[in-house]
């Protein structure tokens, strides 16, 4: 990616340019040191003079406006802050609309909050003239000269005389130190979408990644930057120097891959996809500059200003074309469907024939906040963090739109989330980080337990075909090979997962996909790796879900890894396929389950089988309504006898008049072993008036073990 810049050929500025604007036409307002404001296409020709002021101007910012739509005369006005202390109202017109006496001495900056309901200046007095965070720390060696808080992810970017740019979260915490430039860094400002910003100094330009790394450098001819502004759809940066020159800069060779195709934006209007296999090489011309593309899951998904193409990678003659309302900010993809988003409409799904399947909304939705680490989306499922709390995961069903599942309300900002994109509906899986870069992982229906994974996670991402989990944890790559296993039998979750501990990958690396068995990631430095994951657990994975369970068994005598086993083991224990299970736990020398597993095989009915799988899954209740709606009453007694839930236990016995006595003998076996002596008034109240006689508690056990083996339909596991 980089920056292709133009600049006008001729200068209309004669003295400092001190600040410049997009509007949100896309047109372009500069300011200067001779007294007047100039309007600007978006190709970089001069439209005209806009107006002459009585001061000198040191900022402009126009105000904001979410959606092109909403777009109209009462809103169509920016503020210019002045040496004399004023700052100014202006019209599109350039008609002053109101000044106002702000400072003693100049006004060195403004800006308007994102809503447009204030606006804060800075001033030589020492003085900001809006509500302000009291929070604050030392930047820079030096004085900081500019600074730039983006509202989407919530991250600073900083530029001082130290010669450095440098990335920091909202808590003041440095993100990212860059090496020193040659010059004062001047200007900085972020892309709309977060995802980039730019960094001006003398004669010089650069591009970076959010993570701080830059694409591209570009030398110029304009003095020190003084002023860096994005257009609303961020394809577009303009700058003003010192000698009062103007650049212009679009992204170009944005480079998108998957599998083995290639897509790269050549200039606005034109992309270039690149069949590595075939090596063949086809060229995409659009009639509106591209804004957004997406490349994955065997399609192409361009937005440009007006339309939204999708083209298969089968053929890239006759496109899909959907009319757009607005500038896309925002495209994800999935197997089935495909989303954007932008101010107007909103959410919109669509599939990728065309066809719009969905507008999800909840009240406080605020798309113009959203970025792909805040959403995600899979075949039947879209996970939104609310922003208006930062806290809150809510789950959409993708063929109505409508809310599914339980809303996830964790106790601190969530950073990331992630939904999986293998299986069906119900054993759909959300993973996400939080602020103190915790990884969390939970089924999105209803009554799904929250797992905390790992600690000191960087970027967590999910593998395209299978429930195969990538993150970078603490400097380290670590896979986790079948990440249900925490909701079966969290004992095996440290035998499912591996480690790789490269040094290649440094501080700071993020996945950037997880396909197949390659794992790609983007060190701090801007250098892609391809990681080698081994083939073995995406073949074993798809075996299952094809029940081919001695295939599967083949598979993993056949590697010889305790890995395999450990997580063919969590997969036969899940689909209940206790054989497979019995095997694997040999295999791996797990005695313990293995003899569970046994036991489990000896019961004679379906649900009493079922309800222990509960049980190792650490589902009691699940257990408990299991065998309490097959009418096995005994069986749910003696779990709870078993699992010392004495008070339940009896509560059951009273509730279904059978078996106090056996509850009463069991406690009193349970407190003579320990040496206790019982002191619950309950068991004190029915053990006078309840007779306990063992012998015949052992007679009605073994009469009740053998009325299970003769239910209808009851019969020993094969």
């Amino acid at each position: 990616m980089r920056l292709q810049l133009t600049q006008p050929r001729v200068q209309v500025h004669k003295e400092l340019a001190s600040a410049v604007g997009w509007s949100i036409s896309n047109e372009l307002f500069s300011t200067s040191d001779d007294h007047t404001i100039h309007s600007w296409k978006a190709s970089g020709e001069h439209s005209g003079q806009v107006c002459s002021l009585d001061a000198y101007s040191t900022d402009l910012h126009w105000y904001p406006c979410a959606s092109r739509r909403q777009q109209g005369g009462a809103t169509d006005v920016l503020a210019v802050s002045c040496t004399d202390g004023t700052f100014k109202i202006l019209s599109k017109s350039g008609r002053v609309e109101k000044s106002v006496d702000a400072h003693r001495g100049a006004v060195i900056c403004l800006r308007w909050n994102y809503e447009g309901t204030a606006l804060a200046t800075a001033g030589e007095d020492g003085l900001v003239k809006a509500s302000t965070s009291p929070v604050s720390w030392k930047a820079h060696n030096g004085l900081v000269l500019r600074a730039d808080w983006s509202p989407v992810n919530d991250m600073i970017v900083s530029g001082g005389e130290d010669c450095r740019y440098k990335v920091w979260d909202s808590f003041g915490r440095l993100l990212f130190q860059s090496a020193p430039l040659d010059h004062h860094v001047t200007a900085v400002a972020w892309c709309p979408g977060a995802d980039l910003f730019a960094v001006g100094s003398l004669n010089h330009l650069q591009l970076c990644d959010r993570s701080g790394w830059a694409y591209s450098k570009e030398s110029l001819q304009t003095g020190s930057i003084l002023s860096l502004s994005w257009t609303q759809d961020g394809t577009q940066v303009a700058g003003c120097g010192g000698n009062g020159q103007l650049v212009f800069g679009r992204l170009a060779d944005i480079a998108l891959e998957w599998g083995h195709m290639k897509a790269t934006l050549k200039d606005d209007k034109h992309i270039r996809v690149h069949n590595l296999v075939n090596e063949t090489v086809d060229e995409l011309d659009f009639r509106d500059s591209v804004v957004k593309m997406a490349l994955g899951f065997e399609h192409l998904v361009v937005a440009t200003s007006t339309q939204c193409c999708i083209y298969s990678t089968a053929t890239w003659n006759t496109p899909h074309i959907l009319d757009l309302k607005d500038t896309v900010s925002l495209i994800l993809q999935c197997q089935r469907n495909f989303l954007t988003v932008d101010n107007f409409s909103g959410i919109q799904i669509c599939t990728y024939e065309g066809r719009q399947v969905c507008n999800p909304k909840f009240q406080g939705l605020r798309t113009e906040f959203l970025s792909k680490q805040l959403l995600s989306l899979s075949n039947d499922t879209l996970a939104i963090v609310d922003k208006t709390d930062g806290k809150t995961i809510r789950f959409f069903d993708t063929a109505q739109g409508k809310p599914s599942g339980d809303v996830l309300v964790h106790s601190m900002d969530i950073a990331e989330v992630a939904l999986s994109q293998n299986g069906i509906a119900p054993d759909r899986k959300v993973v996400f980080v939080d602020r103190n870069r915790d990884l969390y992982v939970r089924r999105v229906s209803k009554g799904g337990a929250l797992v905390k994974l790992a600690p000191m996670v960087e970027s967590a991402v999910w593998h395209d075909t299978a429930e195969m989990l990538a993150t970078m944890t603490d400097q380290k790559l670590v896979i986790w090979y079948y990440v249900n296993v925490v909701f079966v039998d969290r004992d095996l979750i440290a035998s499912t997962c591996s480690t790789q501990q490269e040094g290649e990958f440094g501080k700071g690396a993020v996945i950037q996909g997880f396909s197949g068995s390659r794992c790609t990631l983007r060190r701090s430095d801007g250098a892609e790796v391809a990681a080698g994951v081994p083939p073995y657990p995406l073949m074993l994975h798809q075996l299952v879900a094809q029940n081919q369970w001695d295939r599967a068994v083949r598979l993993c005598r056949f590697v010889k890894d305790g890995l395999l086993w450990a997580c063919l083991a969590a997969m036969a224990v899940d689909a209940a396929e206790l054989n497979t299970a019995e095997v694997a736990f040999a295999a791996c020398e797990e005695v313990d389950k293995l003899q569970q597993v046994l036991a489990i095989k000896a019961i004679p009915s379906q649900e009493g089988r079922s309800a222990e799988l509960a049980l190792v899954r650490r589902c009691p209740q699940e257990a408990e309504a299991i065998l309490l709606q097959a009418g096995l009453t005994y069986r749910a007694i003696q779990m709870n006898i078993q699992l010392f839930r004495w008070e339940r236990a009896l509560d059951l016995a009273l509730k279904h008049k059978t078996h106090v006595d056996t509850v009463l003998l069991h406690r009193q076996r349970h407190l003579a072993a320990s040496r206790r002596t019982e002191n619950d008034p309950r068991f004190l109240q029915y053990a006078q008036e309840v007779p306990v006689d063992a012998a015949a508690v052992e007679l009605k056990e073994q009469q009740e073990v053998q009325a299970e083996a003769q239910r209808p339909g009851a019969r020993r596991y094969v």
